[in-house]
């Protein structure tokens, strides 16, 4: 086996059985779980004392990740195979463990050529989480979890679809019932957009809510037509999981007489 062959199956593959691959797993999710640390830690004033060592150990997890990203895209000829060496490479940095790769590492290095957007690029750190999700392989129930969504993609972005109709007719019909009682709360249609996403989700912040007559009929309305349209996706989500759980009957072994051809019961 090649040395990017090996690389490959440590950092792509990965195995139980694997020490190495083991222990790059293990590695990688000790990183993501530090930066998860000094991420929430950084929110207590406690932590100014030690913000050159969090530093640090940022910038060394951060360079690990970079190593990460660089090899995944050096080693996906062989996740992509059949395909050119640029193809495969092009196909995973813009796949979506491609683009968290990306934004896990590259936008901490920005702020030294861009100071002014440090802030603003802080909360791509968030993002580095999602790379936990790299130990799939050793989870069952995340496996079964991404069929599900794969093999149903389809019905859910209708379903979601539909939810988004509805989100715009809804918040319309509001800001044209609201807007002169509330013309400060209800001053244009984003305003009722986000008072239809409170309530065909069923969240009711409570921030923004219609005080006409015809407006809290219309609300009502659209508060029984949430409670439909949140079950629709959790139906699908759940009759994904009975099927992917059921086990599926062997095909039963039809035997044929070897002399005249006829069908055995």
């Amino acid at each position: 086996m090649s040395k990017k062959k090996r690389i490959y199956t440590i950092i792509q593959i990965g195995s139980i059985d694997d020490i190495p691959s083991r222990t790059y797993d293990i590695a990688l999710m000790l990183a993501v779980v530090i930066n998860i640390f000094i991420a929430i830690f950084e929110t207590f004033p406690q932590s100014d004392r030690y913000l050159y060592i969090l530093r640090v150990v940022e910038s060394i997890t951060v360079l690990f990740f970079t190593i990460d990203y660089l090899l995944r895209i050096w080693t996906a000829t062989y996740l992509y195979k059949g395909v050119t060496v640029a193809r495969a490479r092009r196909k995973f940095i813009f796949s979506w463990a491609g683009i968290v790769d990306f934004l896990s590492c590259v936008p901490y290095y920005l702020p030294f050529f861009f100071p002014r957007v440090a802030v603003a690029l802080r909360m791509f750190r968030i993002i580095r989480i999602l790379r936990i999700f790299r130990i799939h392989h050793y989870s069952d129930p995340l496996k079964v979890i991404g069929q599900v969504l794969t093999k149903k993609k389809g019905q859910l972005m209708s379903s979601i679809f539909i939810v988004l109709i509805l989100m715009v007719a809804a918040s319309l019909m509001m800001y044209s019932l609201e807007h002169k009682a509330q013309p400060e709360v209800f001053n244009n249609a984003f305003s009722g957009f986000w008072w239809a996403i409170n309530t065909l989700l069923t969240v009711g912040y409570g921030d923004i809510v219609p005080i006409t007559f015809a407006g809290k009929i219309c609300g009502a309305i659209m508060t029984f037509l949430g409670v439909g349209m949140v079950a629709i996706p959790t139906g699908i989500l759940s009759a994904g999981f009975v099927e992917q759980m059921t086990p599926k009957p062997k095909a039963k072994e039809t035997h044929y007489c070897p002399n005249c051809g006829q069908k055995l019961d």
